[in-house]
Order: C-alpha cells, then structure tokens, then sequence
C-alpha cells in the first residue's frame, strides 16, 4: 500500500494516531470499519487455509474480540468449522463488538470459555487484545497466549499479535507468535522493530477502503526497495573517478585499523570514484593488500585534501586526545558527515563537540546502535530499546542531525521529526564490522552526489537487503562477516539501477 501523498513509502501510524483515523472516519460517515475489519480478516484467513476446514478463534474483551468474531462469521458462513473463545463479559463489550456477538449468536454460533483439550484446528487466529493494550499479561489471559503459541499452529494476528505494544514493539510479559499478522488501516511501528519481526511473521495490511494520509498526515514511513533506489541512474558511458565523487574514512587506531578499512572498503565497492583513508595508527601499512585500491594517508593530510566530497569519521577511531582533536577539525569543515562509533561517543563526552555539531551546516549523518545512543542522550541502553522511534527521533532534533538507530527495524530520523523504519536485515549483522561498511557505504552514496537523506534511507536499506539475500542462498546468518555483506550490497546495487 502506497502512500497517495509525495512519500514513495507505505505510511506507518502509532496507535493514537490510528484512533485519530478512527474518529474521522466515523465522523465521515463510516461507520462499519469493525466489519470491514473482520471480512478482511476472513479473506485473507481462507487463503491461508488453503482447503483445509477448521479453525480456531480468539476474541477478546474489547474491539479487536469484535473483528474476531466478525471474522469467525463470516468463516462458519463459508462453511468452516469454527470453534470460539470469548474471553469478554458481553454486557462490558463495546458497541461495536457487542453487535458483532450478537451476529455470531445469530449465526448459530457458540461460545467457548476456553481452548477444548485435544482439539484440533488449521489455523489459529488471535483476536485477544489489539492495538490498545497498556499492560503487562496476566491470569487467564497469559495463560491463553502461552497455550495458544504452545499449539505450533499457523496464526493470524488481527491488527497485532497479542501482547506486543503496537507502538515500540515491545511485548507485555508473553506475545502471540503469528505466522502473519493482518494490520488494520495502516502499519505500526512496533510490528518492524525491536522484537515486532519475532512475533509478527509475514504482515499484510488493509486500509479498510480509508485513504489514511489523506486523511492525516504521517510522520513516518516503512521503506521500501523502490522507494529508495529511486535516485539511482545508470552512469554515462563517458564517466570518470572525478564525477563519482570522493570519500575520507578517519579512524583506525592502533589495534583498530580494521575497521577504518572495512569503512573504506566498502565506500569502495559502493561506488565512490576516490577513497582516502586517515589511519590514526602510525605504524599501519601503506597498502591495503587485499584492497590496494585504497589510498591511505595521514591524518593530516587528509584535511589538506581539496577534492573530498564526504567524510566518514569514527570506525577504529579510538577516543584519545588525539582522536577528539581530529573529530572537532572534521566537525568544523562544511563537508557531509557521517559519524560512527568512537566519534559518537566523543561527542557524548565532550560539551564542545557537541555544540559544533549542533550548529554545523554540512549535512551531518550519525550512526549510533542504542548503547551509543544512550550515550548521547544521557540514557540507558534498556530505556533506548524501549522507545527506538521516539529516541531516534529526540536524538535528530537534539543534534540537528540525521540518525539510524541500528538494531531490528533500525529506525531513520530527521530533525523535522519525520521518522522511517527499515524491515531488512537479520541476526547475521550483529557481527563485528557490519557498523564500519554501513558508514562507508553511506558516505559512497553522498560522495555520488545522493541527498545525505537519500544516501541513508538507500544505504540502511541496501544493507539489510544484502544480509538477506546472503541468508537466502545459504550464507549466514550465524557467522555472516561485514565483507560478504559490503560484496552482496554491490551486487544488489548494480541488479537495482541496470536491471
């Protein structure tokens, strides 16, 4: 589902923000969305039973129980065999859903107090507690999700499994485990980040027939591969090195000059006509044998360079004196940044840099995962996971910056408060290394003369798209290494602009 705004993203909604929806919508009229909701739901329930005949429904106490049992009536009209657990007090129901138990009872249909010993069922679909939840799971309800996940049956979620916070993918105690989860007017967030891609299994959507950006505008967006590759452009046939810019990678500290030169590697292989890389270590070769293509220099004279078109600062950076005297000559030019590891938390550390980096006016990237984060917000790394979209975004307007926040669903914020979350990527990037060959592709796609939003949004994408695509021929992800996927990313990324 496309935005019918500018954005070339499918918009993601926080659960406030889908109430807000809600009212409008019944204020234009529309009054029926809990039955659109549950036919929805059993479309999309008979394409995943696939002729097999049975399943098993769970309605809960509120609203999101109302398109369950919607759900379940218009299955037993198809001729299912549906088995009910209403786990509501009919007289506490909402309007809505009080309706949709009338119509079950209408249709013939019983209710079950809970999941009949021996039974057996297809599919499961979970309607318990939807996006509204604001509490840990307890008692009986607990009980229920952990019998229900204990069945290995395939489940449908209805808008959200059960027990996850829809906003920060956070679960109260326990969460159903869905095979696929059915979103209900728009995406939310907390369904592609933090733990939302371990309980939610594949996500459909359905708007519902409303046209949510047209109605409210968004703030943020799940990005896509079309969406992101659509600055790239196939190259003139008459190019040369000086048209495709050049990248400097500062860092590479004693003992940590390996990660500067996966930074500049894969700057390299993403497509930047010239990479120096500033190697803090003295006494670091000066040749990359495996990547001789490599032009490795000095620190100092990297800041003497007058051809450089972005500049990578932190991988292997180290945080000496001499480090931090390096970072504030790289904050003080007007050159793009991107800022990465020991450079973030310098920053976190030394008042100075952070106000030049507040009032820079070259654009200015920071690549934090959530300890680094915290670092930089005076925060825990626990209290970072908890709210991933509401730091990110606190963290671009605080630092006038762009920012990923690495980890499942990394999420991308701009200092507008306009947020985007990435659904690419697996455990196999939470190796070592795959931070320093993010930064060096960032900065590749500045130095082609890509936005630095353009550049991030394509690059956290890329990124994840190689690590999966590595998984899906075999590769990983237990010991997938930062240069299978910098490799990987080369090949997506030429697939992507010449077809």
């Amino acid at each position: 589902m496309k935005s019918s705004t500018s954005s070339p993203f499918p918009p993601v909604y926080f659960t406030h923000e889908i109430r807000q929806l809600e009212r409008i919508a019944l204020n234009s009229g529309i009054a029926d969305l809990m039955e659109r909701a549950g036919l929805a739901a059993a479309e999309l329930a008979c394409g995943l039973l696939d002729g097999k005949t049975s399943a098993l429904v769970l309605a809960g106490p509120g609203n999101n129980g109302g398109d369950a049992l919607v759900a379940a009536r218009h299955l037993k009209a198809r001729w299912f065999k549906v088995a009910v657990v209403f786990t509501g007090e009919p007289a506490k129901l909402p309007p809505d859903a009080a309706r949709a138990l009338d119509a079950w009872r209408a249709a013939g249909g019983q209710l079950l107090d809970a999941i009949p010993p021996g039974g057996k069922w297809d599919l499961a679909i979970d309607g318990l507690f939807g996006i509204g939840l604001a509490r840990n799971l307890e008692g009986a309800a607990l009980e229920l999700v952990r019998a229900v996940n204990a069945m290995q049956l395939p489940v449908l979620a209805l808008d959200v499994p059960s027990g996850l916070d829809a906003d920060t993918g956070q679960t109260f105690r326990a969460a159903i485990r869905a095979s696929h989860t059915l979103s209900f007017i728009a995406l939310k967030p907390g369904l592609f980040t933090a733990y939302g891609p371990d309980y939610c299994g594949e996500i459909h959507v359905d708007a519902l027939g409303l046209d949510a950006p047209a109605l409210l505008k968004p703030s943020g967006w799940l990005l896509e591969k079309d969406g992101v590759a659509a600055a790239l452009k196939p190259r003139p046939r008459n190019s040369h090195k000086g048209m495709l810019g050049s990248v400097g990678i500062l860092g590479g500290a004693p003992s940590m000059t390996g990660a500067a030169l996966l930074a500049a590697r894969a700057a390299l292989k993403l497509g930047a006509g010239r990479i120096h890389a500033a190697l803090l270590d003295d006494g670091a070769p000066g040749v990359d044998l495996i990547q001789p293509e490599l032009m490795l220099c000095g620190t100092e004279k990297l800041f003497e360079l007058e051809n450089l078109s972005c500049l990578a600062v932190g991988p292997g950076l180290g945080q000496s004196d001499a480090a931090a005297r390096l970072l504030k000559r790289a904050l003080e030019t007007e050159l793009p940044l991107v800022l990465d590891a020991d450079a973030l938390n310098l920053i976190a550390g030394h008042g100075e840099l952070q106000a030049l980096l507040n009032g820079r006016r070259g654009g200015t990237i920071l690549t934090p995962h959530p300890a680094e984060a915290a670092r930089l917000m005076a925060s825990t790394t626990h209290d970072i996971q908890q709210e991933r979209v509401a730091c990110a975004v606190m963290l671009a307007k605080r630092c006038n910056s762009l920012v990923v926040l690495k980890g499942a669903g990394s999420i991308c914020a701009l200092p507008s408060g306009e947020w985007f979350v990435n659904p690419t990527g697996n455990p196999g990037l939470s190796n070592a290394g795959m931070g320093d060959a993010l930064s060096g592709m960032i900065a590749a796609l500045i130095a082609q003369r890509l936005t630095p939003q353009q550049a991030l949004l394509l690059a956290v994408y890329l990124h994840g798209a190689a690590a999966d695509e590595l998984v899906a021929r075999g590769t990983g992800p237990i010991g997938l290494t930062a240069t299978e996927v910098t490799d990987m990313a080369r090949t997506l990324l030429n697939r992507w602009v010449y077809g």
